[in-house]
């Protein structure tokens, strides 16, 4: 098999935009995991088959305890958190799209008294004292260039600017956690593992594997991963 380079990379991103992004603003519900949910026009609708479908139902999640998802998208991570038996959630996104979405199917499913949801770009606008018991985030897993523009919400569930963003979270994860806590993050193999771990490196944490599943997305076998950051 040919190693792929960025360039490939960033071309199967490309074709994940035109492929699965919104077909127009009339596509207001989409149904995942044996339930609707709303979605905000332009926001990124999680297909099956997709990242969300798997790593919901295959991370760990903190009973009776506190859990962030940053990224939370149309929410459904965060509603099944929940529902599941979380305590208290926190649900971020870097788009207004995405925390309207999540609102709205916090709503829908009945978990108001649980969940919050908050704009915020990574950690950035959480308060600085606030920690959990799990700290997660289905990344975006495309590499893009420095100088990328985002022109439509939903290319922030595909695209990360030279891995800024995940740098940042595998920097700065550890420091939002209770004692013994834990942090996760997902990554599948339609991007460049071998950075991310270089990254991970840099950021003097390593990511170990607690569990993968292979599926089809665009035409691709995709492998998506589920990782805990330890230092």
């Amino acid at each position: 098999m040919t190693r792929q380079t960025f360039d490939d990379r960033y071309r199967i991103g490309q074709k994940l935009v035109a492929e699965l992004g919104p077909a127009d603003t009339a596509n207001t519900t989409f149904e995942l995991l044996g339930k609707e949910w709303d979605l905000v026009p332009g926001a990124y609708a999680p297909a099956p088959g997709t990242g969300t479908e798997y790593y919901t139902t295959a991370i760990p999640y903190p009973v009776g305890g506190r859990f962030l998802e940053v990224g939370c998208g149309a929410g459904v991570t965060a509603v099944w958190a929940a529902q599941q038996g979380c305590a208290h959630v926190t649900a971020t996104d870097i788009t207004e799209t995405a925390v309207q979405s999540t609102v709205l199917n916090v709503k829908r499913h009945g978990v108001e008294d649980r969940v919050r949801v908050l704009r915020s770009d990574v950690f950035a606008d959480l308060d600085p004292a606030e920690k959990f018991d799990t700290v997660f985030w289905n990344c975006s897993v495309i590499e893009a260039p420095q100088d990328f523009e985002f022109t439509q919400d939903f290319e922030w569930a595909i695209f990360d600017r030279g891995y800024t963003a995940l740098s940042r979270y595998l920097a700065e994860a550890h420091d939002r956690l209770l004692p013994g806590g834990r942090a996760l993050v997902t990554f599948n193999s339609l991007g460049d593992l071998d950075r991310v771990m270089r990254l991970a490196l840099e950021a003097g944490v390593t990511l170990t594997r607690l569990s993968s599943s292979t599926r089809r997305l665009a035409g691709e076998d995709v492998t998506y991963n589920v990782f805990e950051i330890t230092r």
